[in-house]
């Protein structure tokens, strides 16, 4: 284990503090579709309209469903739609020795530790699981058990992963668009992964640290990633990082009500791109969705001026045939 670094802080506090570092973090695991568009030009918009810089990253952690591919094409939607960002795109996967490093520095700390549990372990001793949970509340088994993780490798002969220690009580997190919202992570999810077993980041771990380091001051993203915020409160807290603010965007459901995935091909950007739709029909959609009708087709930049993200109205969007039958009426000229 090495000693905790401050290089995440320093590079932090070297931004000026006014200026607004927003970003797009796509996940390149599939073709990008009307959910997402419609939360990118809002995350898009929100730091444009405040003067301030967009980042591009592709969170590329997801083992073998990430592929180049799909970053390409997810750059590709996104210049398409009329969205650009400042300086080269950063690529979570070349980012490993910082996560490494992070977690060196809280396992020194005493802030995480690590542990040998299976899913297979968690399900047993969850004995009356949340409804609606996607995974068990750990009871924190491994908390003071191995002194290292070679330790916990030897007793165990198992590969641990590392979990963060988890402070009772609830967080509170002020949703630009949400509103505020409380989470008990002790109480609801307990000491959650920050690395697998193996070594390789978990998600909670890699988005901080990687906010932190490229100076994202605010973070716009999809209403499913909301419980993920209090964790990533924990997270930065521990590691001594500031919090950035954060605007959860309702989901784009389709005509049942499901949210979208990826592999909705009709509703992919890739396949209204290929049957002639107007990116411009796209940007209309999505701002009519957020309470600013436009009768005429117009671009993400020419919207910019009438963005305010604690202005806009947010909720439940549906996504189905009818849509696509608009969106592609008008062909790209």
């Amino acid at each position: 284990m090495t000693a905790p670094s401050l290089d995440l802080v320093a590079n932090t506090a070297q931004l000026e503090p006014a200026r607004v570092v927003g970003r797009l973090a796509p996940s390149p695991t599939g073709l990008l579709h009307l959910g997402h568009a419609r939360t990118f030009l809002c995350a898009w918009w929100s730091a444009r309209s405040q003067g301030g810089r967009v980042l591009l990253r592709l969170e590329d952690l997801d083992g073998p469903r990430a592929a180049v591919r799909f970053s390409d094409a997810a750059q590709h939607d996104l210049e398409w739609l009329g969205l650009d960002w400042d300086g080269a795109p950063s690529v979570q996967s070349e980012h490993l020795a910082r996560f490494a490093e992070a977690v060196d520095s809280l396992l020194a700390a005493g802030k995480a530790y690590a542990c040998v549990c299976t899913r297979g372990d968690l399900r047993t001793a969850q004995n009356a699981p949340h409804a609606g949970d996607n995974e068990p509340r750990y009871p924190g088994t491994c908390r003071g058990r191995f002194a290292s993780l070679a330790e916990a490798e030897r007793a165990s002969g198992r590969a641990p992963g590392v979990r963060l220690v988890v402070p009772r009580g609830p967080v509170r997190i002020d949703d630009t668009l949400a509103g505020p919202q409380s989470f008990d992570v002790a109480a609801e999810v307990g000491d959650f992964l920050i690395a697998r077993r193996g070594g390789a980041p978990a998600y909670q771990l890699a988005v901080v640290v990687d906010d932190a380091e490229e100076g994202v001051t605010e973070v716009v993203r999809g209403a499913d990633l909301l419980p993920s915020a209090a964790r990533q409160w924990h997270v930065q807290t521990a590691l001594g990082l500031p919090h950035p603010s954060y605007g959860h965007v309702a989901l784009v459901t389709d005509e049942h009500g499901e949210r979208l995935a990826k592999h909705a091909d009709a509703l992919s950007l890739a396949e209204l791109r290929a049957r002639g739709a107007d990116p411009r029909a796209i940007v209309r959609w999505a701002a009519a969705s957020f309470g600013l009708p436009s009768e005429e087709l117009v671009t993400a930049r020419e919207l910019v001026p009438h963005l305010r993200l604690s202005a806009l109205e947010d909720g439940p969007v549906r996504a189905d045939r009818s849509l696509i039958a608009r969106l592609t009426a008008t062909p790209s000229r």
